[in-house]
């Protein structure tokens, strides 16, 4: 199939479908009706000669052909929207980084580890959170560039992705100064009985913390179990609980004095992972943070 027998209209039709996941919402968005969507998206699928929705009743969903034109229709037009942009002398060409990231990630972590893109006036930052399994299947649409993970994802057949080594810190335990201040834990031997806020049991931390714990038979008492670290952040800034958490995600407080770190194990290590498709080519900026990764220079 030659270019000049492509329609683009036919393809514009078919990349507002797919990211709606809609006729109806589509219909209304770009002011035409709902068959002639249909027409224009049967047209292109005889053209291209592969189907790219399954029809199910009422709902659409990608074929994997259709995810894979998708992925090159987003491109086309996000570039086309950089052109736009550039010829109404609002910006000399943006890239869009799209980043998720797994909810049990320090907020703080991810900012670090970006910082490097804040200074590019050409970058736009997209960033989502969500369940690992969730993130990483947009990730194989070519909905996201990169997934930030405290765990690697096996790669197979089915799933084609690679893991990269960010990083890792040893977790701390951390309480407010105006109690804790000048006190030093033995961990796990002095947490018998001691109040604490753990993550919740998703996160790899708080298995390495129970299994700790279990081994020496002590047991502290439970006051919260929390999945998000920028809650637990909170509830060690202003509960006299002790916080078990990366000191990543208290970097601030503990500058500040609000927080001390009263305790550590060398067993108790989080570690940090970019994950990426594996036929993808990262976009420009993308790819300098991961050859930084890969040289042993990342932010953790």
């Amino acid at each position: 199939m030659d270019i000049n027998k492509l329609n683009f209209k036919h393809l514009f039709y078919f990349w507002w479908v797919a990211k709606e996941g809609s006729l109806t919402r589509t219909a209304e968005q770009i002011h035409t009706s709902q068959s002639a969507l249909s027409t224009q998206i049967r047209q292109l699928e005889q053209r291209l000669g592969k189907p790219l929705f399954d029809r199910r009743g009422r709902g659409l969903e990608l074929t994997a052909t259709g995810q894979r034109v998708f992925a090159y229709a987003d491109s086309i037009f996000e570039l086309g929207e950089q052109m736009l942009g550039w010829l109404d002398g609002r910006s000399e060409g943006n890239v869009r980084v799209r980043v998720g990231s797994v909810a049990t990630m320090s907020r703080n972590f991810q900012v670090n580890w970006l910082r490097p893109l804040f200074a590019d006036p050409s970058v736009v930052l997209s960033v989502d959170s969500g369940s690992l399994e969730g993130l990483v299947a947009r990730l194989l649409r070519h909905q996201l560039d990169v997934v930030l993970a405290n765990e690697p994802v096996p790669s197979d057949p089915t799933r084609p992705v690679s893991s990269r080594f960010l990083g890792s810190q040893v977790i701390s335990l951390v309480g407010r100064a105006d109690r804790w201040a000048g006190t030093t834990l033995e961990v796990p031997r002095d947490l018998a009985g001691v109040e604490v806020a753990l993550p919740s049991a998703r996160h790899s931390v708080r298995t390495q913390f129970d299994a700790l714990c279990f081994a020496a038979g002590v047991a502290p008492n439970l006051r919260a179990e929390i999945d998000d670290m920028t809650m637990l952040r909170l509830v060690a800034r202003d509960s006299g609980w002790i916080t078990v958490l990366p000191e990543v995600v208290v970097q601030d407080e503990l500058r500040s004095g609000v927080l001390v770190s009263v305790g550590r194990s060398p067993q108790l290590t989080e570690h940090f992972y970019a994950i990426t498709a594996q036929h993808d080519h990262p976009v420009g900026p993308l790819n300098q943070l991961l050859l930084r990764a890969t040289s042993g220079d990342a932010l953790t």
